[in-house]
């Protein structure tokens, strides 16, 4: 659904915990082609996924950083500016990093199965 909307290459998720943003990107990253095991990189940071068509999507859990600075450390202008797909959970923790061209899906728990999604 959200790749209809051609959304740009970085695409922030916001939600609360719990809401389902990694399920989502996990999801999305199935529907790119990607066909090895997803996880959340809550403590590796980024996580590395290749598509069938050995193309890289990167995906970030920033959650447990405490500064900018630290991401900045880490690489992630290289990752963010590589043309390649970016997905960022806990990207209001990095505001002054992220590019100025993103999409945003926002995540709103309803019930416990149902999610309301807004793509921006």
């Amino acid at each position: 659904m959200i790749l209809a909307q051609n959304p740009k290459k970085v695409i922030l998720f916001y939600g609360e915990m719990g809401a389902g943003k990694t399920t989502l990107i996990k999801a999305l990253a199935k529907s790119l082609g990607v066909s090895d095991a997803t996880s959340s990189p809550t403590f590796s940071l980024v996580n590395e996924y290749q598509t069938e068509d050995d193309i890289s999507i990167f995906h970030f859990d920033v959650y447990r950083l405490k500064s900018e600075s630290e991401a900045y450390d880490m690489g992630i202008e290289e990752y963010l500016y590589s043309g390649h797909w970016c997905f960022i959970e806990w990207a209001e923790k990095i505001p002054t990093l992220i590019p100025n061209e993103h999409s945003v899906v926002r995540i709103k728990a309803i019930s416990k199965d149902e999610r309301e999604l807004e793509l921006l």
